[in-house]
């Protein structure tokens, strides 16, 4: 008889393909957080011996929890087919930290070292949010039908993930080509070498190799020593006095990232792992406040990805293993270093697979009558990645956007765009809290699908409170008539009424059938 992994501990054949996409994939956000940082100035000192090593140490442990999670899984149930949560860097907060903290801080005259301080504290008090998440977390699980998570889990997927993947290959297909037709034989095809040797790793071998044999990277080793993290609780302190003004910013992202993580958790239980909701959430919040004392300034969350790595049989012994790569790297110096090696489309393939599995999951573990709930779901995010894409884009040539469309918006860039047919408020206004617009949405539908019209009535009224202060389709809190969400507060207050009244007199003055195949 095949012994449990629980009791065992024993690797799994998915398991360095499991490392590739928990370490590797991280690789990626490191360097982005680097070149973001680099941009307004902050030093070396900061960035790879604060910043990345804080990192780091809140990834190190998330790993740690989450394969001790796993091992009390596959104990509990006897199974050995037990998937590890992975660990990893929020990427929609990480935007959200990165531009709409930080770079405030900077252009507001803070030093690098006075807006590092205050960024940790934003990280530490955002971690704090997220715990308590842990507490309400089951609960809105179940009050949430499983479609709007797993279509929010979708949605991110397909536009921050599937699309960074597959345009990473398109803009370099001599390099992205080979490596991402390698992994997709491997990963969706089935095929796979004598002696199990993941196909994900070939692909990243091969990538590398394929890379320094094109020229396009230059490995570099100037980061290499022994640098230690550092305890930096009197920063965090000192920071607070700073990011009061960024409170408006810091909650609904954290608001955003333990409804993330619960959705990711949704996902592993729609795949077969069993997690506790409430406990990962706590997790989540403890390693980014821990994070955020050794000197890191974005949170870190259950990441995208448990279906792949469950469906190309990862266990538990990758995140431990991911954990001490994590600590290896963060002593040693390894980031930069790696940055320098890793070619950007071998860790995007990670990405595309994992989106791919994502959306495939979302449409087959749901009920097929819940279609079109989860094809609203996608909505918002694509807004959210059309909004991000317009907006750099500008910002590449100087030009900055508005955020705040009030009624009385001044922004001429806006109005223009506007003026020549692009429905831009709408697309702005969805950006805004995308992920609590797409689980709404998906709720609504839902609720509608399955004859509940007063349930529907009532996500419409607390779409209407969160709008009203601003935690949906606003870039902050806010109050007021005059305000950009407002609007939005109505009509959704509106629908919520048309929902009920109907409910109410459905007997008298409606045909309802009982199903009804809309397709």
């Amino acid at each position: 008889m095949e012994r449990t992994l629980g009791h065992t501990g024993l690797f799994r054949p998915g398991d360095l393909g499991g490392v590739v996409y928990s370490y590797f994939g991280n690789i990626i956000n490191f360097i982005i957080i680097a070149y973001a940082l680099q941009g307004i100035g902050w030093p070396d000192t900061i960035i790879y011996g604060r910043v990345i090593p804080g990192l780091a140490v809140g990834l190190m442990l998330g790993c740690l929890a989450y394969a001790w999670q796993g091992y009390r899984l596959a104990k509990k149930t006897g199974r050995n087919d037990v998937t590890a949560l992975p660990s990893g860097v929020s990427t929609p907060a990480m935007f959200v930290y990165l531009y709409g903290v930080i770079y405030p801080l900077h252009y507001s005259g803070l030093s690098p070292e006075m807006c590092w301080m205050a960024a940790t504290a934003a990280c530490f008090l955002g971690g704090f949010i997220e715990m308590l998440g842990g507490f309400i977390g089951p609960y809105i699980r179940r009050l949430i039908p499983r479609v709007a998570m797993l279509g929010t889990v979708a949605g991110i997927g397909l536009v921050w993930m599937a699309t960074a993947g597959l345009f990473e290959v398109y803009h370099d297909p001599i390099l992205g080509m080979p490596v991402v037709v390698i992994a997709i034989i491997g990963l969706i095809g089935g095929y796979v070498f004598k002696k199990r040797i993941p196909m994900l790793l070939i692909s990243v071998v091969f990538g590398i190799v394929w890379a320094l044999f094109l020229g396009r990277v230059q490995v570099d080793t100037s980061t290499l020593g022994v640098s230690l993290p550092v305890l930096s609780i009197g920063a965090v302190i000192q920071g607070f006095k700073y990011i009061i003004p960024f409170l408006s910013v810091i909650i609904p992202i954290e608001v955003y990232n333990f409804i993330e993580t619960m959705d990711n958790v949704e996902s592993a239980i729609a795949a077969g792992d069993e997690y506790n909701v409430g406990q990962t959430q706590i997790i989540d919040g403890a390693c980014t406040m821990v994070s955020a004392l050794f000197g890191s300034v974005v949170p870190n969350t259950v990441w995208l990805g448990h279906a792949g790595l469950k469906k190309s049989e990862t266990g538990i012994s990758y995140s431990w293993i991911s954990a001490i790569l994590y600590a290896l790297s963060s002593i040693f110096g390894l980031y930069g270093f790696m940055n320098s090696l890793m070619p950007a489309v071998v860790a995007s393939i990670t990405f595309l697979w994992c989106a791919m599995l994502m959306l495939v999951q979302a449409y087959t573990d749901v009920p097929r009558r819940h279609g079109a709930a989860l094809a609203i779901a996608l909505i918002p995010h694509l807004a959210d990645g059309l909004y991000t894409y317009v907006r750099d884009a500008l910002g590449a040539f100087g030009i900055y956007l508005e955020e705040t469309l009030t009624m009385n918006s001044s922004d001429e860039i806006a109005q223009t765009m506007i003026t020549y047919g692009v429905v831009w408020k709408g697309v702005v206004a969805m950006h805004s809290g995308a992920i609590i617009t797409s689980i709404l949405w998906a709720t609504v539908v839902a609720f509608i699908i399955d004859r509940r019209l007063d349930k529907a009535a009532v996500a419409f009224l607390v779409a209407s409170v969160l709008s009203f202060f601003g935690f949906i389709h606003s870039p902050a809190l806010v109050v007021g008539v005059a305000t950009m969400s407002f609007p939005y507060a109505v009509g959704y207050l509106l629908a919520a009424v048309i929902c009920y009244a109907i409910h109410l007199g459905q007997k008298k003055f409606m045909d309802v059938p009982r199903r009804y195949d809309y397709v």
